[in-house]
């Protein structure tokens, strides 16, 4: 225990440099800070049995799954690698529906797979580690319709179009329709799908989706999840740079282009994620079109929070302004609602598994709670049609250019 806890001590020794540069809002750190990130990064990139460069830019490293990040750990010490879900649940689809969309899976540049005994982890660089943890130091709770004012106001800069289901839960799906909004500096826009129980310090919640962020991928949509363990929001983990989350594809690596991307009136694309809980182990799982990612093991979590179910889910898109002056961002697709399919963003097909009858249900639209804090920049609407993708969804967004004072 003595060496893994060692671990997460330099790890947190170095984030405090991390830090500092944060704060002090410098894009480009001093000389001894950045050799103490670089010493973190050696930490977070672990030692790649193969690499591939790609030709977005990016690499991606094979890491023997038994030596990734997640080990470091101290509650992962002896933890026995799940290779593979105890069972997935059948997450029907009926191809009865009058607006089809292509939902693609994730793939690697040229069909890259790791080797036997390895995992995919996309190398992270200086720049988005500092990114990353700007994002991180705003915390990622989404506001909702239960908070009070007091919590409204304090998530200044932070816009949300969402769904909210209040029912106790084993893990949701919905396919989260991919676009690629610009953003500014200090600035982000996503989608996501996001489970969580407890409340205040017990708080503990994954989210999953698609993000855009200066610094990652070229200003892209990237593929990313994030959790918190400890009820401070501010204290969580993106993808793979920092110990939990286990990693098990040898094709599919967090922090990778979300594409191909729609087309405003033409092709549409979805990113159909999984988040739910083993029914056997317990552990929480994340897939892509039924392909397991990885999972957050259960000894993670504690009784008040994700450790046996959730009891929210969420569904839509957010986006942040740090400059209070500056126009707000691109939601989705950046148009509203209304205008339907095709041209507003959409996240269908929406379940959830119901924990009181351990069954996959959809959602009735009624049961929906539609909350959007800023209205008159960001809209969200719920959408009923033909076929099952489409009985219980909806459509959010919007095209920001309002400032909000």
């Amino acid at each position: 225990m003595r060496s893994c806890t060692n671990k997460l001590i330099l790890l947190t020794f170095y984030t405090i440099t991390l830090i500092l540069v944060i704060e002090t809002r410098r894009t480009i750190p001093l000389k001894k800070e950045k050799q103490e990130l670089e010493k973190l990064l050696n930490h977070i990139n672990k030692p790649a049995i193969k690499s591939f460069q790609t030709k977005h830019g990016y690499i991606l490293d094979c890491i023997d799954i038994r030596k990734q990040l997640a080990f470091d750990h101290p509650l992962l010490k002896n933890h026995s690698i799940q290779l593979k879900p105890t069972t997935i649940p059948k997450w029907t689809r009926d191809k009865n529906t009058s607006q089809k969309s292509s939902s693609l899976p994730f793939r690697q540049d040229d069909d890259i797979s790791c080797p036997l005994g390895t995992v995919i982890i996309k190398r992270t660089t200086l720049e988005e580690l500092i990114q990353f943890q700007r994002m991180k130091s705003l915390g990622f709770k989404y506001t909702t319709s239960k908070d009070n004012i007091y919590n409204v106001l304090n998530m200044t800069g932070r816009h949300f179009a969402i769904a909210e289901y209040y029912k106790d839960n084993y893990g949701a799906t919905g396919n989260i329709n991919i676009w690629d909004p610009p953003v500014e500096p200090d600035q982000y826009s996503l989608a996501s799908i996001y489970v969580e129980n407890g409340f205040r310090d017990d708080l503990q919640s994954i989210s999953a989706g698609w993000i855009v962020s200066p610094k990652l991928n070229q200003n892209h949509s990237g593929l990313f999840t994030y959790w918190t363990a400890d009820g401070h929001e501010k204290t969580g983990c993106y993808n793979t740079i920092c110990p939990g989350f286990v990693q098990v594809s040898s094709k599919l690596a967090l922090g990778t282009l979300a594409k191909p991307v729609s087309i405003y009136g033409g092709e549409q694309y979805s990113l159909e994620a999984i988040i739910y809980q083993d029914n056997v182990t317990g552990h929480w799982w994340f897939l892509l079109k039924n392909e397991p990612v990885g999972y957050w093991p259960r000894s993670l979590f504690h009784v008040q929070g994700l450790a046996n179910g959730a009891s929210r889910v969420f569904w839509g898109g957010e986006v942040f302004n740090a400059v209070k002056q500056r126009i707000n961002p691109i939601m989705g697709s950046g148009h509203f609602p209304q205008e339907g399919f095709k041209k507003a963003a959409f996240v269908n097909g929406l379940k959830v598994i119901d924990r009181e009858v351990e069954k996959i249900r959809s959602p009735p639209t009624k049961d929906l709670i539609l909350f959007a804090n800023t209205p008159k920049c960001y809209k969200v609407v719920t959408k009923s049609g033909v076929g099952e993708e489409w009985s219980s969804a909806i459509y959010y967004g919007g095209p920001g250019g309002c400032i909000i004072t």
